[in-house]
């Protein structure tokens, strides 16, 4: 890491330290005003993609930034800094009645200009296309002038600096933080390891090793392509090697790592944003997706185990795996922090100080063990905290971004506008207005990182399903939930892109198996909306009611798209699993009872066949 540097090398590694350390500061001893911690952070965020990111795909690395970049970095230094020693300034004064001074309307346009070319760089041109978008339909259509963009945009926490900037300045750099160190101390091996112990040996093993390794990482990394490169250069030639084909292989590694966003106790930066959203911990957050991601993992396990089984696919020999005894006893240890983040968070205090404690404790834990002391170095330290600065970036860049687009909304009251037009184009009726709020979450998201796909369909999508009497903690998990799965659903499946990068499928070939695979998932948010206790909201009993079939209806859907459940089905029995689930997932006593009384009898079927078989073999 740190041999064969430039200068811009160790100039990235020297802001990127300054970076990390100046959030940790601000975590043990206190943030300072909201405008300042929101300036410092993006005015970091900034810096780091002048001089990580080349201006055109036609350049690497930027190595040699040119002088263009130099020029960029300064004026993100003094429109950010300005606003911090301006604070007195910019606090007092009476938003939209005093005059803007000359220097406002310079820096004010000047951040936004910035941000827009420094998220083009991070994440692509979908999201400063579209934040340019709405800044035109605030000009024009929306009826605001330029200088309340002006205003709105820069001197205040409404806009660029608004509550998306806060939460990846408060929560997500911090969790970021920590998955960098987590993954440097040799628990992403411990992940892979304990999953190949568990489940390596048995039919498909690969496959299930790669659900399990990746809903595991997935809480430390949050973002779909980072873990399908992470965790997918091991498990798809693995599961290649066994039979799978190379696009089901690809398409298993998306799926299961996209589900890592939605999998506690550590969940995607959107959670955090959520949490913050709706006004309550993030804990609440983690428990409200807690049995809808258990849900999507489930599916995808048994989808898996029943491809194994009906193609007569067989795991791994047993002398080429690890023993779960030896695994546990020489980096079991390693799990503490993420146990001490959950102990933090169940006590009653804050997610940015239970992450604080988490990464307190990964050095402390690695020296545990000879196993894991060997990295425990300064070297490994600094790297870890370099490259969590640097996968900041991209989250911090978003929510800057998305913070424009979320000001014009409250600004020109779109957000009005655009829940009456869902309720028309519905005609009132809740399920049309769920399918369309699905369709317009999967076209936000693609291209997108989930956290600004999430922050403009809470404002533009989640009103109107709480108007039509959706739960409002159901209807930011429905939008949460679609945000995510743009990622693995075509035309733009970045998910399964990364994947293909590895596998070497046909794209479209992938694309299909993905979708086959993660179809439970775009039915368990219309599950929750129709049924809150998915959410742990209801009685106890009603939990237990939803859950018990809920988990009984996606395995019924595996076996349907899979055609096998205990042998091969024929076509008119997977449709009557296919039936039995729906029927199943819907909440209700009476669906409930004719969903079981159906998997009853194929399952009979089934049963009486493979008797007859046994004994015609045997005669």
């Amino acid at each position: 890491m740190f041999t064969n540097k430039t200068g811009i090398g160790w100039t990235i590694t020297v802001v990127a330290l300054a970076m990390s350390a100046f959030h940790l500061f601000v975590a043990w001893y206190g943030p300072p005003d909201a405008l300042t911690l929101r300036c410092v952070h993006l005015g970091f965020a900034l810096t780091l993609a002048f001089l990580m990111l080349p201006m055109s795909r036609r350049h690497g690395e930027a190595d040699k930034p040119r002088w263009l970049e130099f020029v960029l970095i300064i004026a993100s230094i003094v429109v950010c800094g300005y606003l911090v020693v301006e604070q007195e300034y910019v606090v007092n004064r009476m938003a939209y009645v005093d005059e803007l001074r000359p220097i406002d309307w310079v820096f004010s346009i000047g951040t936004v200009l910035l941000v827009l070319e420094a998220t083009r760089r991070a994440v692509g041109w979908t999201l400063p296309l579209t934040a340019i978008g709405f800044l035109v339909y605030g000009l024009t259509i929306g009826g605001a002038d330029m200088r309340q963009l002006v205003e709105q945009m820069y001197l205040g926490t409404e806009g660029v600096f608004g509550i998306p900037l806060y939460v990846s300045a408060t929560y997500v750099m911090l969790f970021i933080l920590f998955g960098a160190l987590v993954e440097r101390t040799g628990t992403g091996q411990l992940f892979m390891d304990f999953a190949m112990s568990l489940t390596g040996h048995t039919a498909g093993g690969p496959a299930k090793v790669a659900c399990i390794t990746s809903g595991m990482f997935g809480t430390v990394s949050g973002s779909a392509v980072a873990n399908v490169m992470t965790t997918g250069t091991f498990t798809i030639p693995l599961m290649k090697r066994i039979g799978y084909k190379p696009a089901f292989a690809g398409a298993v590694e998306a799926v299961a790592s996209t589900g890592g966003q939605i999998m506690p106790p550590i969940m995607g930066a959107t959670a955090f944003i959520m949490a913050e959203f709706l006004g309550i911990s993030y804990l609440s957050v983690a428990a409200f997706a807690l049995l809808p991601a258990v849900l999507y993992y489930i599916a995808v396990f048994m989808t898996v185990h029943f491809e194994a089984k009906r193609t007569n696919m067989h795991g791994l020999p047993r002398s080429e795996l690890p023993k779960l005894g030896t695994v546990l006893k020489e980096r079991g240890h390693l799990f503490l922090p993420l146990i001490i983040i959950v102990g933090t968070l169940l006590a009653g205090y804050s997610a940015p100080f239970a992450a604080l404690c988490g990464i307190a404790s990964v050095i402390p834990t690695a020296l545990l063990r000879k196993t894991t002391r060997q990295y425990v170095h300064l070297a490994n330290v600094v790297t870890a905290l370099e490259v969590g600065a640097r996968n900041t970036v991209m989250v911090a860049l978003s929510c800057a971004c998305a913070g424009i687009v979320i000001g014009v909304i409250f600004m020109t009251r779109l957000g009005l506008e655009f829940t009456d037009l869902v309720l028309r184009a519905a005609g009132n009726h809740m399920l049309i207005a769920l399918g369309l709020t699905m369709i317009a979450g999967i076209l936000l998201g693609m291209g997108m990182p989930t956290a600004p796909a999430y922050i403009m369909q809470t404002a533009l999508l989640v009103p109107a399903l709480v108007k039509l009497g959706v739960i409002v903690e159901a209807a930011h998990m429905f939008v949460f939930y679609f945000a995510i799965l743009s990622a693995i659903t075509p035309p733009v499946a970045l998910a399964v892109y990364a994947a293909n990068g590895i596998s070497r499928a046909a794209l479209w070939e992938s694309s299909v198996a993905a979708l086959r695979l993660g179809a439970t998932g775009y039915i368990i948010p219309f599950m929750f909306v129709f049924g809150p206790s998915l959410l742990f909201i209801g009685t106890t009993a009603e939990v237990m009611q939803t859950t018990f079939t809920a988990v009984i209806g996606v395995v019924c859907l595996a076996s349907g798209l899979s055609g096998y459940l205990i042998s091969r089905v024929s076509m008119w029995e997977r449709v009557l699993y296919l039936v039995a689930a729906m029927l199943l997932i819907k909440p209700g006593l009476v669906s409930d009872l004719i969903g079981l009384a159906i998997i009853s009898v194929a399952i009979a079927g089934q049963l009486v066949v493979r008797r007859r078989l046994r004994e015609q073999q045997s005669g």
